[in-house]
């Protein structure tokens, strides 16, 4: 798939843009002045696969806990500022790796350019972060709602901003809730700029809803070559935004992490109970960071042949199951016994990794 070429950003030790691997970035969700329990998250997060964690820094004591909670971090840790640039300049202090500031909601050109110049000073990256919900009020009333337009120019004012004061070490996100209008507005900026630019849907929603609006639109503009870092907003608990970042990724050849469960739909032709098998594999490979391609086949139909390429998978027989590798059986099993020898058959495949 070939990828925009875009300026290369460091976050940290994190290479954004300029030909590197899409970075999977999320955000804690606790008080950041709880020094004890943003640290935990940030370590579940980035144990989960977060390269990058962002924590939100509303208040001047949650700048001020940042200094520890980024000595501590075992990733990047990126600080979300809005409207106050005192705030900004702050976390800018301690060393945090990236800032992020809504163009909506600091609009001082004096307050952007003190921000900008305390950046420089450190080598620290801002993240221009538009948000559909939050545009400033003459675009809201110029485009008569959050346009893809009105987006993009709150974006490019911003950029002038930082012009001024010859800053370019920047980073664009574009993100409404809407899956179609974040396409649109990361196709209209990245046919005018090669800024890297930060995916994501934003207030996507929970569980199903979120993960299929996160999904369309951050894997659209991947398949198109647009964009090169991203993060699955989902409500609640962030460690699980992780997985289906990767499976993003994954299903368009970007980025492999972990293994990939390939489960036939079942019919009426399906020998076992793909669904229960299933649901124990990918229990049994949770954590589990090796790529591997595990396909479970209800009959021989959809057997080696659909899942040649996988590294291991099972096709499901009257009495006894195929459990093959690359396409060519290996073993028949009695379905009886068919969920421990596959299970063991993994586990061989996972330690043959880490030996």
């Amino acid at each position: 798939m070939k990828r925009r070429l875009t300026r290369r950003v460091m976050v940290g030790d994190v290479p954004i843009g300029g030909g590197a691997p899409v970075a999977v970035q999320s955000m804690t969700n606790t008080r950041t002045s709880d020094v004890e329990a943003t640290v935990a998250q940030i370590n579940s997060l980035a144990l989960a696969g977060a390269e990058i964690v962002r924590v939100s820094v509303p208040t001047i004591e949650d700048s001020f806990a940042l200094r520890e909670i980024i000595s501590r971090s075992p990733v990047p840790v990126v600080a979300d500022v809005h409207f106050s640039h005192r705030i900004a300049l702050s976390a800018i202090r301690v060393g945090v790796a990236k800032l992020r500031i809504n163009p909506g909601n600091i609009t001082k050109p004096v307050y952007v350019a003190e921000i900008a110049e305390a950046a420089a000073s450190k080598g620290i990256p801002i993240r221009i972060g538009v948000n559909a919900g939050s545009l400033p009020k003459d675009l809201l009333v110029k485009y008569g709602r959050p346009t893809p337009e009105a987006m993009l120019e709150a974006a490019e004012r911003e950029l002038e901003l930082l012009d001024k004061v010859n800053f370019d070490n920047i980073v664009v996100s574009l993100k409404s809730s809407d899956a179609y209008t974040t396409i649109e507005a990361n196709r209209l900026f990245s046919a005018k700029y090669d800024y890297p630019l930060h995916l994501g849907v934003t207030e996507a929603g929970v569980d199903t809803e979120g993960i299929v609006e996160s999904s369309v639109g951050i894997g659209t503009l991947l398949a198109e070559g647009i964009g090169d870092t991203i993060r699955v907003s989902l409500a609640g608990d962030p460690v699980r935004e992780l997985p289906v970042a990767y499976r993003i990724l994954s299903s368009l050849g970007l980025r492999e992490r972990g293994p990939r469960v390939v489960v036939c739909p079942s019919c009426a032709r399906a020998k076992i109970d793909v669904e229960s098998i299933a649901k124990q594999i990918s229990d049994m490979v949770k954590g589990v960071k090796k790529p591997l391609r595990i396909a479970i086949m209800g009959c021989i139909v959809n057997g080696p042949g659909e899942a040649k390429d996988a590294d291991i998978g099972v096709a499901g027989g009257e009495k006894t199951s195929a459990i093959f590798q690359k396409g060519k059986v290996i073993l028949q099993v009695r379905n009886e016994n068919l969920l421990s020898v596959l299970k063991s058959e993994i586990k061989k495949l996972i330690d043959e990794a880490d030996a």
